[in-house]
């Protein structure tokens, strides 16, 4: 039976005001924001990349109401793992947290948190929403190849980050509402609107999500998800204004990226006397054998101080490549480094396969 969790310290956002995002400026009514995914989007999706099943979960959040959906009950429940569903009420809530969730590596295999079309997660404008990481022994350890585990099992679906600030962590930096390493990742029906993460750098990045060791090399899966999408609700580091990693593929689908920045300024690896940074708008990807695969994707309306306006891509080897089908890659600015198409900056040797697409 699930244990509905409502203890709790932190406040229930639940005010409409319009807005930026970040520290000064909290973004506070999500629900002004654009739907999750992009409605140009009409690819098939894998099964294995499509919603996971929360009839059984084993924490529902909340009692009912909207004052039992608190910081410390999302933070308790996502230590506890497993499936995490939320009851708080008929109407739309924004949960702010005082501090990140944390998944410990030993609550699951799968761990599934399902906002049910209606939780918003927030920073606040303070702090990273979600953290994970197989590596780090406070998480608890699970093998002794930590850096190449298959569990656990991360699933994010149906539910909304907004105003997550990792500009205070140092050791494990970018990634303003979701740091992953390790096991799997997967986002369905996700919006991540206004969070942010460190201004300058070479290799910093990733305001929406900033990934590490997939298992086996294998991809994370991206459905039908929203990163910025519509003016004031973009996402902004110094690289990888929605989507920052190193040697991770990823497979992404019917997806809006949209309105993200990229603000750093040297380029990686840093130009002299500069902090380096400023590459990716929407798409940060370094690294050596990995694929980014697109499928019905736009990236329209992002900048950059540096390289690749839409999407930058590095495979140091150069055994890395680039698939993109019935995508739009259009009206992204700034940069320069296009070799073969423009708004993405990769080597000239880099692969990249374009069909039933545009990109002007």
């Amino acid at each position: 039976m699930a244990r509905s969790i409502v203890a709790g310290i932190a406040a229930l956002v639940l005010t409409a005001c319009g807005g930026g995002g970040g520290i000064d400026n909290p973004l506070t009514n999500p629900e002004d924001g654009p739907p999750a995914g992009n409605p140009a989007g009409h690819c098939d999706v894998p099964a294995e990349a499509g919603l996971a099943d929360v009839s059984a979960p084993r924490t529902v959040v909340g009692d009912g109401t909207a004052a039992s959906c608190t910081s410390a009950a999302v933070i308790a429940a996502v230590a506890a793992g497993g499936v995490i569903t939320f009851d708080c009420g008929p109407d739309p809530v924004t949960i702010t947290l005082d501090r990140p969730a944390k998944i410990f590596n030993d609550t699951g295999p799968d761990i599934v948190i399902d906002g049910g079309g209606k939780v918003t997660l927030s920073g606040g404008g303070r702090t990273r929403i979600f953290y994970m990481n197989t590596c780090d022994q406070a998480q608890h350890w699970t093998t002794d190849h930590c850096n190449n585990q298959d569990t656990p099992r991360l699933t994010v679906q149906n539910i909304t980050f907004v105003d997550g600030n990792s500009k205070n962590e140092t050791e494990y930096d970018g990634g303003g509402a979701i740091w992953s390493r390790g096991g799997q990742l997967k986002l369905v029906n996700t919006r991540f609107f206004g969070n942010v993460c460190a201004d300058t750098g070479p290799d910093v990045g990733g305001a929406g999500v900033r990934a590490f060791d997939q298992f086996e090399g294998r991809p994370i899966y991206v459905v039908n998800s929203t990163f910025g999408g519509a003016e004031g609700f973009g996402n902004t580091c110094s690289n990888g204004g929605g989507i920052s990693s190193i040697g991770v593929s990823w497979s992404i689908y019917n997806s809006l990226f949209s309105h993200n920045h990229a603000i750093g300024n040297g380029g990686n690896p840093a130009d002299p006397n500069t902090p380096g940074g400023g590459s990716g708008g929407a798409i940060y990807n370094d690294g050596n054998e990995m694929t980014l695969s697109l499928c019905g994707v736009a990236i329209n309306d992002n900048d950059v101080v540096q390289h690749g306006s839409a999407i930058f891509f590095v495979s140091n080897n150069h055994t890395g490549d680039i698939r993109i089908d019935q995508s739009v890659i259009t009206r992204n600015l700034g940069g320069s480094w296009y070799t073969q198409y423009p708004m993405i900056s990769a080597h000239d040797d880099t692969m990249i396969t374009v069909t039933n697409s545009t990109i002007e």
